[in-house]
């Protein structure tokens, strides 16, 4: 069947897919990500662009992509969303592409792999609260906890250092992978995003020792990040500040995206849900460029389930 649409690669790193209102294509989170090049998408109902990542893969001179961490998706997405096989990628020579769609659509393909649901907490339903994660914010706001709010691109040195070590503490503490051990100058290109927020919580008259970054895309306030230091583990002060995201996004009239968990059922999920209200899909597709190539870089190598592309499966 020949290709009703054509896929090509520009070097803008990223502009071509960003938007300045919207997280995770907006200009300060691509800057933050590292995001090299737009995928364009071109047919007959016209175009879309995609934020990338291209990389070199390892042992070849060959080049694979993957978009930027969150919900990014297309920018202008085209409806209805394009099927992988109706479009033409040899022009972009890269051997494959993992591309994360938005959640709650518009999707940027048809289909994709549900990877996870994202737990949501809609205050514009009944709360999904727990009981006793309702009871334990109060005995936290009993013994002097507080949750302070400030813009982003307001956020000085000061609070953005004490979110930093509260993040690298529980980055240490999980045995991160090196993805997501960020330096300052990521939180400080992030929090540079015009409708993004810094949360911490501290005690009465002490430093804030928990935070959280919140970002609006797409019609919700995200929950991106958030780390607490290890004197403030007993209490647990992340629940105040999912708490005090709740209602950032109720004063918004935006529903708040918590995410998923690292894999569907652990105990982060376990503990998002705690929270929830709705879930949504969040998908991705999987896209083999030249198959030939990927076929010859992944003969031999491991087969987890679900990992793409199989070439970089560790």
């Amino acid at each position: 069947m020949a290709s009703a649409a054509r896929a090509t690669l520009l070097a803008d790193a990223g502009k071509r897919a960003a938007q300045v209102s919207e997280f995770f294509r907006s200009p300060p989170f691509l800057r933050a990500e590292g995001a090299s090049h737009s995928l364009l998408i071109e047919g007959e109902q016209g175009s879309e662009a995609l934020p990338l990542q291209v990389r070199q893969i390892p042992g070849t001179d060959r080049l694979d992509a993957i978009s930027p961490y969150g919900y990014p998706g297309a920018s202008e997405p085209l409806q209805p969303a394009p099927s992988l096989e109706a479009i033409d990628f040899s022009a972009t020579e890269l051997v494959s592409i993992f591309v994360r769609d938005r959640i709650g659509g518009p999707a940027c393909f048809a289909g994709g792999t549900l990877r996870n649901e994202v737990q949501i907490a809609d205050p514009s339903r009944p709360s999904g609260v727990r009981k006793r994660l309702r009871e334990q914010i109060r005995r936290n706001e009993r013994r002097g906890w507080s949750v302070g709010v400030v813009p982003g691109p307001e956020a000085g040195e000061a609070e953005r250092e004490a979110f930093v070590r509260a993040y690298g503490e529980t980055m240490a503490r999980t045995g991160a992978s090196e993805r997501y051990l960020f330096k300052p100058q990521y939180f400080a290109s992030v929090l540079a995003f015009e409708r993004s927020w810094l949360l911490l919580a501290a005690t009465d008259g002490g430093l804030p020792s928990a935070g959280a970054i919140a970002a609006v895309s797409d019609g919700y306030l995200h929950y991106y990040l958030g780390g607490t230091g290890r004197e403030a583990l007993p209490d647990s002060p992340m629940k105040n500040l999912f708490s005090a995201m709740i209602g950032l996004a109720a004063e918004l009239s935006l529903p708040l995206s918590l995410g998923a968990g690292v894999r569907p059922g652990d105990s982060l999920e376990e503990f998002k849900r705690g929270y929830a209200n709705a879930t949504a899909e969040f998908r991705t597709h999987e896209i083999v460029c030249d198959a030939d190539a990927y076929q010859q870089l992944s003969a031999g190598r491991p087969d987890p389930a679900g990992f793409f592309p199989a070439y970089r499966a560790s």
